[in-house]
C-alpha cells in the first residue's frame, strides 16, 4: 500500500520550489528574450558565403548573415588583409523565410492541440493533456531563452538545426511526461479506492518507480549528446584514415 511505504520519498512536498525554480529561469529567458531577442543566423536573415584559402594553405568557409554593401567590403577586406586567396564568395538568400517560420507555429500549435486531446482521452482527463502541455511550453521557453542569452554574450547564432533540436526536445517532452502519467493511472488503478482521491500519495509512489528511468534518460541523453560528434564522427575519420592507409 501506498501509505506503508515508509522508504517513499516525498517528492510532491517540494512542488512549490520547483514552480519557483522553473519561474525564475522562464522569466529570466522571457526578459532576454524582450530584451536582446534572437541572434539569427544565415539560415533566417540570409547573408554572404565565402571560402578563402589562407597563406598556410588551408581552406577556411565562412557565413556571414549581412545586409549591406559596406558590410561585405568590410568582410573582403579583413580577408584580403590576411593574403587569403578567395575561391568563393556569394550572396545567398535565407532558406528559412518567413513564410515557412509561420507554417512551423501552426504545425507546432496543431500538434499541441491534438497532443493535449490525445492525452486527455488516453487519461480520461483533461488535467491531463493540459499539463503535459504546459510542461512543453515550460521546456520551449527556457530552451529558446537560454540561447537568447547565449546570443547575446557568446554570439551564438540560430540556425536551422536550432529549430532540429526544438523540435526533438519536445517530442521528448512530452513522452517523458506520458510516461510518467501512465505510471500515475497505473497506481490509481491498483491501490485502494480510498486512496484514489489522494493524488500526492500517489503521484509521490508514481515519481518513485520512475525515479531510475529518469536517472537513465538523464544518463543516456548526456552519452548520446557527446558520442554524436566525439565518438561517432573520431570512429568515421579513423576508419576512413586506415582504409587510406591500407590502400597504399
Amino acid at each position: 500500500m501506498i501509505t506503508s511505504n515508509q522508504n517513499m520519498i516525498l517528492w510532491m512536498r517540494y512542488r512549490f520550489l520547483y514552480f519557483a525554480i522553473s519561474l525564475i529561469f522562464m522569466g529570466i529567458g522571457v526578459l532576454s528574450l524582450f530584451k536582446w531577442g534572437l541572434n539569427l543566423g544565415i539560415d533566417f536573415t540570409g547573408g554572404v558565403v565565402a571560402e578563402y584559402k589562407m597563406p598556410d594553405g588551408k581552406i577556411e568557409n565562412v557565413k556571414y548573415p549581412v545586409k549591406s554593401e559596406e558590410e561585405i567590403i568590410k568582410i573582403r577586406d579583413e580577408f584580403n588583409s590576411k593574403n587569403a586567396m578567395e575561391l568563393r564568395f556569394e550572396t545567398v538568400g535565407p532558406s528559412i523565410g518567413p513564410e515557412l517560420v509561420k507554417k512551423t507555429y501552426y504545425a507546432i500549435s496543431i500538434s499541441a492541440f491534438l497532443i493535449l486531446i490525445w492525452v486527455a482521452i488516453q487519461f480520461k482527463s483533461l488535467k491531463f493533456g493540459v499539463s503535459a502541455i504546459l510542461a512543453m511550453i515550460h521546456d520551449s521557453i527556457i530552451l529558446i531563452g537560454s540561447f537568447s542569452i547565449l546570443g547575446h554574450f557568446a554570439a551564438v547564432e540560430i540556425d536551422f538545426l536550432f529549430v532540429t533540436a526544438v523540435l526533438t526536445i519536445l517530442s521528448f517532452s512530452v513522452h517523458d511526461t506520458i510516461v510518467v502519467y501512465d505510471r500515475i493511472r497505473e497506481k490509481q488503478k491498483k491501490y485502494d479506492p480510498s486512496l484514489g482521491s489522494d493524488i500526492v500519495k500517489i503521484a509521490n509512489s508514481a515519481l518513485d518507480t520512475v525515479r531510475w528511468f529518469g536517472v537513465a534518460l538523464l544518463i543516456g541523453t548526456i552519452s548520446g549528446t557527446y558520442s554524436s560528434p566525439f565518438v561517432a564522427v573520431p570512429i568515421l575519420v579513423t576508419w576512413e584514415e586506415i582504409e587510406k592507409r591500407l590502400k597504399k
